[in-house]
């Protein structure tokens, strides 16, 4: 089933040192599933990985561009998926040649692409807490050994 943990994230830059973390432990090809409401923490996430992937801080909701790729080696990809429901459309993106990739794959709105994400993956649940946000992270076979104790004790 994989390691998992759950992190209390009070403020927007402990979220994004978290998500940095997370990215300093992906192997190239992770894919990360980020479920949560909005305003939930899912594009500061993000915002955390470019820190460490692609060396970036403006990085924004790619809601009406849906894809957007930073870095060059390897790229961080965001996918969000928050404007399409239709698994049609979805579909028509070709997630799988991204997923495919050496880029480590960050996507809002997972959910709305559960049956064409890869099984081995980490899922990242977001949910506003009374202080802050709790972040739910599960692995399923893709970080390096030791995230979660790195985390625990980060």
């Amino acid at each position: 089933m994989g390691d998992s943990i759950t992190i209390n994230s009070t403020s927007p830059e402990m979220t994004k040192e978290l998500a940095a973390t997370i990215a300093r432990h992906a192997r190239p090809g992770t894919v990360i599933a980020l479920r949560g409401d909005l305003g939930s923490g899912k594009t500061c996430f993000v915002q955390g990985l470019a820190r460490v992937l692609a060396s970036e801080e403006d990085v924004h909701s790619p809601t009406f561009t849906i894809v957007n790729e930073y870095g060059d080696g390897p790229a961080l990809y965001h996918i969000d998926l928050y404007r399409l429901d239709d698994e049609e459309a979805i579909r028509d993106l070709a997630l799988e040649d991204i997923f495919d990739g050496d880029a480590v794959v960050a996507v809002e709105w997972a959910e709305r692409a559960e049956s064409l994400l890869p099984t081995k993956r980490v899922d990242i649940g977001f949910k506003h807490a009374e202080e802050g946000r709790a972040i739910s992270i599960r692995d399923h076979g893709v970080l390096t050994d030791g995230w979660c104790v790195t985390i625990e004790h980060g």
